[in-house]
């Protein structure tokens, strides 16, 4: 779903005349992007959203993308209950010293603030104090992780004896084994880590540079979610300073869209509205121009998709109060509107093929009285339809 929310964004960058980034050659030092995050303004970005995730950006103060990819392995139960994450945050600000288990781990281990965070650190200590192989390293971490005690023993001697060969001696070696197996239940695959981050720090470059964009493409990724979970996010996108419109039936796409810096709701949004039946009113409005009415709407468009249910749902969304303010009226008079349409088209076409010159068209009825609906029937039936 997220990559696809970043293909609709560039998508909407593209339809809002302005010029497409490369998603995959941007800059990963880039300084609006690690702004958001430290501001944890991570409404729609890939993994960051939950409320514990918000806090933590905003404890780490990530500025670079090594810590966003530790971001995502420490927000777990085993390092969140272990104090590892305590120690990652006090080591990165300074606030205590940063401690490596031997010396020359320090390469392995800097960029964590000497936390053993990862499988692969497991790994390269293993190769690096006690001369293991890559591959003998991994034998050692599935075992640490399977909490195998038999094979773990064995591992031990190994290690020791590398680490014995290697100049380390016993009384630091064992207590590293032991440290190295405290950890490695919670270690966690940079691997994995490191390519949700990078899509983690897509979505926020794109949220940071292209706001209106992203957050269309956002809310279009949640049409079809329950109606209290989509009221939400278009809440929030609000109170992140984001105009949302309601959906208008010449200025709406079928999913959410930028026009500007506001964003519009999509057609596909109002319930009722299918695929099949938006596809077709956007085919309209391309090939026979914006609609100028209800009465020029139902004329244009395919009476046998766009049914009385889904244009009903539309009037009560507002996408026809650009056309005509009152909702009412429109409701009112739509059977009478719909039957005149139906109608005329069943005497078109019966009307024989050699007649020479065409009727003239219908003009457009006369719409019976109604007072409109109060302010609160009017939020009554947009909330039953959006």
């Amino acid at each position: 779903r997220t990559l696809s929310m970043i293909e609709d964004t560039l998508e909407n960058i593209r339809l809002n005349r302005k010029d497409v980034p490369d998603i995959n050659g941007i800059p990963l030092d880039d300084p609006s992007t690690f702004s958001l995050l430290q501001g944890a303004d991570t409404l729609g970005v890939f993994q960051l959203e939950s409320a514990g995730m918000r806090q933590l950006l905003k404890k780490i103060v990530p500025d670079s993308f090594e810590d966003l990819v530790a971001i995502l392995a420490l927000y777990r139960p085993g390092p969140l209950e272990s104090g590892m994450v305590e120690q990652f945050i006090n080591c990165k600000h300074g606030r205590s010293e940063v401690v490596y288990p031997h010396p020359s781990l320090k390469s392995v281990l800097k960029e964590t603030y000497g936390v053993i965070l990862y499988q692969e650190q497991v790994m390269q200590i293993a190769a690096t104090l006690a001369g293991f192989t890559l591959g003998e390293a991994d034998l050692l971490r599935r075992a640490m992780g399977k909490k195998k005690m038999e094979v773990m023993e064995q591992q031990r001697k190994k290690f020791v004896d590398g680490c014995l060969r290697n100049g380390v001696d016993g009384a630091t070696a064992e207590p590293l084994f032991d440290l190295i197996q405290k950890f490695a239940g919670y270690g966690f695959n940079k691997s994995h880590s490191a390519a949700y981050a990078l899509i983690s720090y897509q979505t926020a470059y794109l949220k940071a540079h292209y706001k209106a964009e992203f957050l269309a493409a956002f809310l279009s990724s949640q049409i079809g979610s329950r109606m209290d979970v989509l009221a939400r996010y278009v809440r929030e996108v609000r109170n992140a300073g984001i105009q949302v419109l309601p959906p208008d039936i010449n200025e709406s796409g079928a999913n959410f869209s930028a026009v500007g810096r506001v964003v519009r709701f999509g057609l596909k949004a109002v319930a009722k509205a299918g695929e099949t039946a938006v596809e077709a009113i956007l085919k309209a409005r391309q090939s026979k121009g914006a609609f100028q009415s209800l009465w020029d709407f139902l004329n244009k468009v395919d009476l046998r998709i766009v049914n009385r249910g889904v244009i009903e749902n539309l009037i009560k969304a507002g996408a026809f109060s650009g056309l005509h303010p009152n909702r009412r009226q429109l409701l009112d008079n739509l059977p009478m509107l719909i039957d005149r349409v139906q109608k005329k088209q069943n005497d078109g076409a019966q009307r024989s093929l050699l007649a020479l010159v065409d009727e003239l068209p219908e003009e457009e009825p006369q719409l019976a009285e109604s007072e409109d609906f109060s302010m609160l029937e009017l939020l009554d039936l947009e909330k039953e339809v959006l």
